[in-house]
């Protein structure tokens, strides 16, 4: 018998190891307060984890954050981070409590994305890649995103990611699925360069602020297997298409062909410039944050004018008031 379950431990270890969720984004919205989560991998998930969903490496916590454990997957681990996520723990905090009480002693296998709204609505990030997983392996950390990936082509695929999911127009699930379409590369998990696709399977899920755990309200998913020479992320698009609309996105209100303000650079590190081509003191404009408490208040003045240097990193918004009337809001990230 003590043999029989040893040999099965084994097994599962050995099975839990071939979960190499190879390229993930996390990321979360602090107006609309949606958290969300989309990834892929090479694994075979109808052969190792028939009976597992195909999402089950990231979790997300409605109007709280979300954690992907990904690289040598342990269940025993997530459960960790799940409870300390629920126990208030920082992402940064989180990340090195995962280090430091790995199940199996091995943190050097695990690699892990955390984002959280940790105060008044802002939100941090934070991601460990363990110097023992397969290589190409790295993650890039945002104020409101985490993306992380293993067994990769290299870092390209990570940084298109990136470059997607801040380009996209529309909301968080859009600008999830269009992350995931910028790691569309044929062996962007260099098991699958045979395969001719980036994956064997792909997901995207969001959870609004009230879901229950478990229950996002949009979720699609899509697997299949070595040989078919199916791309996972493309078909992923299509389901996506059909359960939701990505029609670009404005704040701008009716009356905004409104061209004679110019706000640089966006985002900012440091601080905002405004450039503007109305006359002298014609405009008033009101920085405020994600809550909407007033942060700076400023007329315009100058055909340059700077802002936004004592702020802290955030989203932020300006509104434009020209003659008592809102002309124009603009979104700003200083990170």
């Amino acid at each position: 018998m003590k043999i029989f379950v040893f040999v099965f431990l084994c097994f599962c270890f050995l099975n839990y190891g071939k979960a190499q969720d190879t390229f993930s984004i996390l990321a979360f919205d602090s107006i609309t307060r949606e958290v969300g989560a989309a990834g892929a991998s090479c694994v075979d998930l109808i052969q190792y984890f028939p009976n597992y969903p195909d999402d089950f490496i990231c979790e997300l916590f409605s109007d709280t954050g979300a954690i992907a454990c990904q690289a040598s997957y342990l269940p025993a681990n997530q459960i960790n981070a799940r409870n300390r996520m629920r126990a208030g723990d920082t992402p940064t905090a989180i990340i090195s409590w995962l280090q430091n009480n790995d199940v199996a002693a091995n943190s050097a296998i695990r690699q892990y994305g955390v984002v959280k709204m940790v105060y008044q609505g802002e939100t941090a990030s934070a991601a460990h890649t363990g110097s023992n997983c397969f290589s190409y392996k790295n993650h890039i950390t945002g104020v409101h995103y985490s993306i992380q990936g293993n067994i990769l082509l290299g870092q390209q695929v990570l940084d298109s990611m990136e470059s997607r999911f801040k380009r996209a127009s529309g909301d968080l699930a859009c600008k999830l699925m269009a992350a995931l379409q910028g790691a569309k590369i044929p062996g962007a998990d260099t098991r699958c360069m045979a395969n001719q696709s980036s994956s064997l399977f792909a997901f995207l899920k969001v959870a609004q602020p009230t879901d229950p755990f478990g229950n996002p309200s949009l979720r699609v998913s899509v697997r299949t297997q070595n040989n078919q020479f199916i791309e996972p992320i493309d078909s992923l698009q299509q389901l996506f298409n059909r359960v939701h609309s990505c029609i670009p996105s404005t704040l701008e209100l009716p009356n905004t062909s409104f061209s004679e303000f110019k706000i640089f650079p966006n985002p900012s590190t440091s601080y905002f410039e405004i450039q503007s081509r109305l006359p002298v003191f014609t405009a008033e404009c009101v920085l405020t944050d994600a809550l909407g408490i007033e942060r700076e208040h400023l007329f315009v003045s100058e055909s340059r004018v700077a802002f936004g240097k004592s702020i802290n990193p955030g989203l932020y918004f300006l509104k434009v008031i020209i003659n008592n009337t809102e002309i124009k809001v603009f979104k700003l990230l200083k990170n």
